[in-house]
């Protein structure tokens, strides 16, 4: 039996703005298994990175701040534990991958210091032996001349360079769960390729979960187990890998795959999702999704629906699976656009 790492329940994440109180997080329950890569993926401005701060207890106050909600590592509620308990976690049981490494790495400090200092705090070894650690974790993300590299800056990095550290601090403590943040989104497909395996290796060899945040289904489809596709702070579907990409069921979700090139389509043109991602202060009534859903009905205009259970580990957010939604009348195209 699979036994759990991470519970999040009914999580509601907000920012408090010039525009207004913005949910952008807005009631989300999940889990991730020990050993288990779940991927949660959803356009800029879903919130997919805020729920991965919100894991981590990272939010910035002001002006953001978690309201409500639950989130359990290992049976205890992180959102009850002290600041000091918290920076133990961080680094040491759960690590992150962020999605911009140059605002993430110190500027005046070397590389290697700063994968040594993690080392040394939540390790407990000498500092020569944290240095020699740094190096080699430099060597594993496939760095050249890594002695050298520990021993440079971040601004006399690559980008490329810059992540690849990131992924060896998030490493370098063995964590019972890294969050990876777009982990590849700088780096060429070779070094993309190596970065996967190597945390592929990680999580077979360790027991290490991994919760990915990502864009591209390509890693996904590599990566993943199971599959948490996000919409305007809300899950819309949820699915193992599978079941995802050969049965889609949300209108959403369906567009995400369609709007992916194949080989086997020839020369037409992608499809693509019409209009954009509303602005989380003002979002439509109803599904937030029916301005740009192509199956929209009276319903949709009116009520948020619930998450449906259809199959075994599938999940979705919409009517069109529900005798009620079923019975409202179609919408035409010039009202929901």
């Amino acid at each position: 039996m699979t036994e759990k790492l991470l519970e999040v329940k009914d999580l509601h994440t907000h920012f408090y703005t010039s525009d207004g109180e913005v949910p952008a997080v807005n009631g989300i329950s999940f889990h991730l298994n020990k050993g288990e890569t779940l991927a949660i993926v959803g356009e800029s401005g879903c919130g997919k990175s805020v729920t991965s701060l919100s894991v981590m207890r990272l939010i910035p106050d002001p002006p953001g701040r978690i309201v409500d909600g639950q989130i359990f590592f290992e049976g205890e509620d992180l959102l009850k534990k002290s600041d000091s308990a918290m920076r133990k976690i961080r680094g040491n049981d759960i690590s992150m991958i962020f999605q911009e490494p140059m605002t993430s790495l110190n500027p005046v400090f070397t590389v290697g210091d700063q994968i040594a200092e993690a080392v040394e705090l939540h390790q407990g070894v000498s500092e020569e032996k944290a240095h020699k650690i740094a190096v080699e974790m430099l060597t594993l993300v496939g760095i050249p001349m890594p002695e050298q590299r520990a021993k440079e800056y971040p601004h006399q990095l690559s980008g490329g360079m810059r992540q690849r550290v990131m992924i060896a601090m998030a490493l370098s403590c063995h964590p019972k769960l890294l969050i990876a943040d777009e982990p590849t989104t700088a780096l060429d497909v070779t070094i993309q390729a190596q970065i996967l395996e190597l945390m592929k290796k990680l999580r077979d060899e360790t027991g290490t979960a991994i919760m990915l945040i990502t864009h591209d289904l390509g890693v996904v489809a590599d990566m993943a187990e199971r599959v948490i596709v996000m919409y305007l702070g809300k899950i819309v579907e949820e699915a193992p890998v599978d079941d995802l990409f050969h049965k889609p069921l949300h209108p959403y979700t369906q567009g995400l795959l369609n709007s992916i090139p194949r080989m086997d389509r020839g020369k037409e043109r992608l499809h693509v999702i019409e209009g954009s991602v509303p602005h989380p202060a003002n979002m439509p009534t109803g599904c937030a999704f029916n301005p740009r859903c192509p199956h929209v009905r009276e319903i949709c205009l009116e009520r948020m629906p619930e998450l449906i259970k259809k199959e075994d580990g599938h999940t979705v957010r919409c009517w069109l699976y529900t005798e009620e939604g079923q019975a409202s009348k179609a919408v035409s195209k010039e009202v929901s656009s």
